[in-house]
């Protein structure tokens, strides 16, 4: 198995238990943007950065597409969550669009609904940005950096644009995948429906994905876990959307791409909930072949080449992980990652990093951001009921 990302897969961690977690693959509507007479049909050119490439392949601009766009009742913007161009992308596109429909409400996968009376504080201008951090418990509910994701939160809170939880914890996924529906009362899920089975292309992709990156068990019932707890999750999203729709009122979801590719996910629980005018759009940025991207999106919009000013990649430990009593513990290893290197096991419960208590993993995400290339850092990993220090060397090229 290769070095998993600790930030980019934290979430797997916990899916082949109860209380399981799932990675998201996702969507696209059907209906298809139309393009004007003037619309751009060379398909022989690489399209340049600031060009929408739509559906049909039609080039647009972002001045002759906006209007159309912001006609929908549901917008899903896509992003890579560590990638510092994608949020610049959906901070771009959330100022075109409100200009043309200032009767918005912006929605985020990176809270559940917990944390909705911390985003209301945040548009009311009670909390400044370290008092929102802490009352929306952002480093444990989400872990990504937020500072990728704070331009967007002032632009809201600037045009008093309302934000939206909406994701669910971790627990009440996990409960609603394992026990379900009918187990949890219908206040405690937030008032949630359970969603629409997935299709058998959908199962397939979330098979491939729980076979790539979770380790074979004894559970038979491990997979289907998974698939239950993704479709919680593309439900939970779905649900907080529609409720938040009006006839008035522009709807943007920001989400993980993966909720919305391959005609599956957010959009086809939207479609569910009856509500079917929707549009997913991503970023991209077109390789050497300028080929377009094989899965679904109403409209691209194309970027340049922004690697050189993408903030330094976090360190990898190479470990996938889940919550413990006693701290984090090591589900697996990578192969040649600084976790095997360093004698880190299967089973391990990592307790500290640099004499900082762990108890999540996304404490620990949080120690390895602070952390230079070529830093030396000391875990405290208990096995066997003894705490040990090993020793995690991280070179330039980590």
């Amino acid at each position: 198995m290769s070095p998993i990302r600790l930030l980019r897969h934290r979430r797997l961690a916990r899916l082949v238990r109860p209380a399981g977690l799932a990675v998201a693959l996702a969507v696209p509507c059907a209906a298809a943007l139309a393009a004007p007479p003037e619309a751009s049909r060379d398909v022989q050119a690489c399209p340049a950065p600031g060009q929408w490439v739509t559906d049909d392949g039609a080039r647009r601009s972002t001045a002759a597409l906006m209007p159309e766009l912001a006609e929908r009742r549901v917008l899903l913007l896509g992003e890579q969550h560590d990638r510092l161009d994608h949020h610049r992308w959906q901070l771009h596109t959330l100022a075109a669009l409100h200009a043309h429909r200032p009767s918005m409400v912006i929605g985020l996968e990176m809270l559940p609904r917990e944390a909705q009376p911390a985003l209301d504080a945040w548009i009311a201008g009670e909390l400044d940005e370290a008092a929102f951090l802490a009352e929306s418990d952002w480093q444990q509910a989400w872990g990504f950096d937020p500072l990728l994701y704070l331009p967007i939160l002032h632009f809201a809170r600037m045009q008093r644009i309302p934000l939206v939880a909406l994701n669910v914890a971790p627990a009440l996924r996990g409960r609603l995948a394992a026990e379900g529906w009918e187990a949890v009362p219908a206040e405690a899920r937030f008032g949630i429906t359970p969603p629409a089975p997935a299709a058998p292309a959908y199962r397939e992709r979330l098979t491939a994905i729980f076979e790539q990156h979770v380790e074979r068990n004894d559970d038979p019932a491990a997979l289907e876990r998974f698939i239950a707890a993704q479709l919680v999750w593309d439900r939970a999203m779905a649900a907080a959307l529609a409720k938040a729709s009006r006839p008035d009122t522009l709807v943007v979801g920001l989400m993980g791409q993966g909720h919305l590719a391959g005609g599956d996910g957010v959009p086809a629980q939207l479609d569910d909930l009856g509500l079917t005018d929707h549009r997913s759009l991503l970023p991209w940025t077109p390789g050497d072949d300028c080929a377009t991207p094989t899965e679904h999106a109403d409209a691209r919009y194309v970027l340049g080449d922004e690697s050189a000013f993408q903030p330094a990649a976090p360190l990898r430990l190479g470990v996938l992980l889940e919550p413990h009593p006693e701290g984090v513990r090591v589900v697996s290893v990578g192969e040649a990652s600084v976790a095997e290197q360093a004698g880190l096991a299967a089973g391990d419960v990592i307790v500290s990093a640099a004499g900082v208590a762990v108890a999540q993993p996304t404490d620990l995400s949080a120690i390895l951001r602070r952390q230079a290339p070529g830093t030396l850092l000391p875990l405290g990993v208990k096995r066997d009921g003894v705490v040990q220090e090993r020793l995690a060397r991280f070179t330039p090229a980590t």
